[in-house]
């Protein structure tokens, strides 16, 4: 079960965010994925489409923050992703579309 939570915007839309473990074996650390949907159980239906069936929001411990909210608003997709963030504010990663973490390598990059 995953981490998470979810804010409802003003326009009756929500925006779910979920900590997830990491997809690759090597990768430490997990993916905090964020979804713009009209509620909480189509944004974790767009999740389950894409492959992530195991995915179920329990409780809102970890919501979105107002940043993640306005980065997720402004993504065409309304799907991205990053990986968990350290404790360290040195370190800044940019959200990443979907498709990037769930793409697999092709033969020519393994």
């Amino acid at each position: 079960m995953a981490a998470g939570g979810y804010c409802k915007l003003p326009n009756g839309t929500v925006v779910v965010a979920l900590n997830l473990p990491s997809p690759a074996a090597d990768a430490p650390a997990g993916v905090r994925v964020l979804v713009h949907a009209r509620n909480r159980a189509r944004a974790l239906t767009r999740l389950r489409n894409l492959g992530l069936r195991a995915v179920y929001l329990r409780g809102n411990a970890a919501p979105p923050t107002p940043d993640e909210i306005t980065a997720v608003l402004h993504h065409p997709d309304g799907l991205i992703w990053r990986t968990t963030p350290d404790p360290s504010p040195l370190t800044v990663e940019l959200w990443h579309p979907i498709k990037a973490l769930l793409r697999r390598p092709t033969e020519a990059q393994a």
